[in-house]
């Protein structure tokens, strides 16, 4: 029972972790219809930025925080390579894998290819139904909750919620009620890179992160955005949530080495279920 307990609880805060992701990706997709790959880096650069402000004598929350800020600028760069101009959507998402690529290089040449980790939030490990399960997890599922509920405030109520959101429904209309199109674009760019950088530096306590991370990141969170089909946060949440304790489970009760095998084949179930919707869909 403990050992389940604890895979429970640490699968439950992979997910929400995969879920910030997801949900990056869904903001960029539904506002400018880009798949950024390179979401995976900003997790990267979330959880490095802060180890390195750490080393620099700086608190942790203030670390964590400024980490955060300077991510969501590189989100605000990429975005700009990305969708400036009039570039086909094909070109963008190869631009975003190139963007990928180009921050591995940079995260190997200025923190080398050891994992980095860090303290995570200080305190005695607490104890759940026998389960010993690190503070650092609890962080997690705080951080996460209140993200997501924010979230929701922030689109349902706020002017510029809804902004992104009429130009996800439809961007040629929003152009026309005067909503600057391409602004939204960036700044979904900097709520993804936020997201991102969030999520790095809250996994880097539990789990060392290195240069190259940033594809089984991309990854895990693409697959969990395609369960909501892209456009869906709240089914990327949930997406994030499977996914994770999917692989936490397979990783404790199997092999660490099948859990990324069996997270990949549970995303090309998830994609052929979807092509089979669409197409259902598409006759009706």
């Amino acid at each position: 029972m403990s050992a389940f307990t604890e895979y429970l609880i640490t699968g439950i805060a992979r997910g929400l972790v995969f879920a910030l992701l997801a949900t990056g990706f869904v903001l960029i997709y539904r506002v400018t219809r880009v798949v950024n790959f390179a979401q995976g880096a900003f997790a990267v650069f979330g959880g490095l930025l802060t180890f390195s402000l750490l080393r620099a004598g700086i608190p942790q929350g203030v670390s964590e925080v400024l980490a955060v800020l300077a991510v969501a600028v590189i989100g605000l760069i990429f975005g700009v390579i990305t969708i400036a101009g009039k570039i086909p959507l094909l070109s963008s998402l190869i631009i975003t894998i190139g963007l990928a690529m180009l921050s591995e290089a940079v995260a190997m040449l200025v923190w080398g290819s050891i994992p980095i980790s860090y303290s995570g939030l200080a305190g005695h490990d607490f104890v759940i139904l026998g389960a010993v399960v690190q503070r650092q997890y609890l962080l997690v599922l705080i951080v996460s909750l209140v993200l997501f509920g924010s979230m929701a405030l922030l689109f349902d109520r706020t002017y510029f919620g809804k902004a992104m959101t009429a130009c996800a429904s439809n961007a040629y209309a929003a152009k026309l009620s005067g909503i600057n199109v391409k602004r939204m674009g960036l700044l979904a760019f900097v709520l993804g890179g936020a997201l991102g950088g969030i999520g790095g530096a809250l996994l880097t306590p539990v789990e060392p992160m290195t240069y190259n991370a940033d594809v089984s990141l991309s990854i895990l969170g693409f697959a969990a955005a395609i369960v909501g089909g892209l456009t869906s946060p709240g089914l990327a949440v949930a997406g994030g949530l499977v996914f994770g304790l999917t692989e936490q489970f397979v990783s404790g009760y199997w092999s660490p080495s099948y859990d990324t095998a069996v997270a990949l084949a549970l995303l090309i179930v998830v994609l052929l279920w979807q092509a089979r919707r669409m197409r259902l869909e598409g006759l009706e």
